[in-house]
């Protein structure tokens, strides 16, 4: 997985003509919800517009949740407001009965990556958010899949449930484990996500799970020349603690990933530090390794506590489990894929990407790869962490990545946010929402899939799995954005 405003009419036109004939009746469900989300992209992409102004960081997206909320409390979904404790996260349902089929909606900003929607470095804000991720997409696009399924089970007075959650603070936040922990989950069939990208691709891969944590070490202050005997340096705490994890480097395994910055380290230096805090993440692809590799970090830290006689507390900030793919999931999600496709630029689109690549310093792909869909392959893997692991571990959970930026473009830059405000990034949402909403079909169509699926969750879980959050029992860390 890489994490990474043009014609309407035009668009649709293309859209529409990539349809194949119609074979049979799924063929017409099909183009149903595309001629649903085609009918709806103006509102759509205002919508994204809205959120990507609003740039609001994890758990303060108070405007964005209540803009999602309020189309589709509209569209007939009953809302549950503020679950699992966090009161920007909800649940949109629409119907009855089984199958359930859930789809997952992000739309939190990143901190200091303001950016307009232009190709060339203009914050909208000097120090302000950013979506540098696309969440205003991820989360418009979701909601646009989930009414257009809600209009595709009136139109065939089918039974069935559509589920909307709204996740908030998905950059370190951890939302969806907490809504995992409290079983919001346990009765879905399926879960459908995507994620904005450089390409599209909807391979079945696995990522890096994650704990996260901040170590604060309590000292004594005192007169650094006059009476340094008389103070304990929280500082020497923290730094004791980084000395020992280094040295533990060598012998952990080798796809570990240990960061860690000291965002508090003393006032002045002719003051001893009698406070002072080093915040970590730990990464591997297992997330029993993760864990196992944190208590030994937090033996590294009562170690360098008691050698520099400072008192220390952790407390865990943030964890999620690695992705699981299922494969099944996959391979039906990747067919919808092949037949939405991807992204073709205007001339003035082309225009845009041919500057935003000039930024680059390395290397750019063809811009004509934005309208590729990527080969299926098995096997895959990216080096970062995601929320969405703990709903995979716990219920069929199927992804896939669109070209909403320019090819080349990484995630959490300015130039990803500038894709995200314009119809690049809005042509790549309309598609992804396309392929979700298809796939939804397929699954209310077909339950020996759903069936299947769960088979195969339960073989690369093991049946006697037993979900426990990483971050354990802590509530929701709410102010974890505040002035950052």
């Amino acid at each position: 997985m890489k994490y990474w405003c043009g014609c309407l009419v035009a668009f649709v036109i293309t859209a529409n003509a990539q349809q194949p004939e119609l074979k049979n009746s799924g063929e017409k469900d099909k183009l149903f919800v595309n001629t649903e989300l085609n009918n709806r992209f103006t509102e759509l992409r205002e919508v994204a517009r809205s959120i990507w102004s609003f740039a609001e960081r994890g758990f303060l997206e108070e405007k964005s949740t209540a803009l999602l909320q309020d189309v589709l409390q509209k569209e007939g979904f009953q809302i549950e407001k503020g679950v699992a404790g966090m009161p920007t996260a909800f649940v949109a349902s629409y119907g009855s009965g089984k199958p359930v089929i859930g789809i997952l909606a992000e739309f939190d900003a990143l901190p200091d990556l303001s950016q307009d929607s232009v190709p060339h470095v203009q914050p909208i804000k000097t120090g302000g958010a950013g979506h540098g991720c696309g969440h205003n997409l991820f989360g418009s696009a979701s909601a646009s899949a989930a009414i257009a399924l809600k209009e595709w089970l009136i139109k065939n007075k089918r039974e069935g449930t559509v589920r909307l959650f709204g996740t908030p603070a998905e950059e370190g936040g951890s939302a969806k484990v907490y809504m995992v922990r409290e079983a919001l989950f346990d009765d879905v069939d399926a879960v459908l996500h995507w994620y904005p990208s450089s390409e599209n691709q909807a391979s079945p891969e696995s990522c890096l799970a994650i704990m996260q944590a901040t170590f604060r070490f309590y000292g004594r202050s005192a007169h650094s020349a006059a009476a340094p005997h008389v103070g304990r340096s929280a500082l020497d705490g923290v730094e004791s603690m980084n000395y020992m994890v280094n040295l533990m480097r060598e012998h952990i395994p080798q796809e570990s990933r240990i960061h860690y910055v000291i965002s508090k380290g003393g006032l002045a230096p002719n003051v001893v530090p009698d406070y002072a805090e080093v915040e970590y993440m730990v990464r591997h692809p297992d997330a029993r390794t993760v864990q196992q590799l944190f208590d030994r970090i937090v033996r590294c830290a009562q170690g360098a506590a008691t050698g520099t006689e400072t008192r220390m507390e952790v407390e865990i900030i943030s964890g999620s489990y690695n992705l699981l793919p299922n494969e099944p999931l996959a391979r039906l999600m990747q067919k919808n894929l092949e037949r939405v496709g991807g992204v073709k630029y205007t001339p003035e689109e082309m225009a845009f990407a041919q500057k935003i690549q000039a930024t680059f310093t390395y290397a750019a792909p063809d811009l004509a790869d934005a309208a590729k869909v990527q080969p299926y392959q098995t096997g895959g893997f990216f080096p970062a962490s995601t929320d969405v692991g703990d709903v995979s571990w716990v219920v069929p959970t199927v992804g896939l990545g669109v070209a909403t930026w320019v090819p080349g473009t990484v995630a959490h830059s300015w130039q990803a946010v500038a894709c995200d405000g314009m119809s690049i990034g809005f042509k790549g949402m309309l598609n992804a929402s396309k392929v979700m909403a298809m796939t939804g079909v397929d699954l209310f169509n077909n339950p020996a899939m759903l069936e299947k699926v769960k088979v195969e969750l339960n073989r690369l879980r093991g049946n006697d799995f037993t979900y426990k959050a990483l971050l354990g029992d802590r509530k929701p860390s709410l102010d974890y954005r505040k002035g950052r």
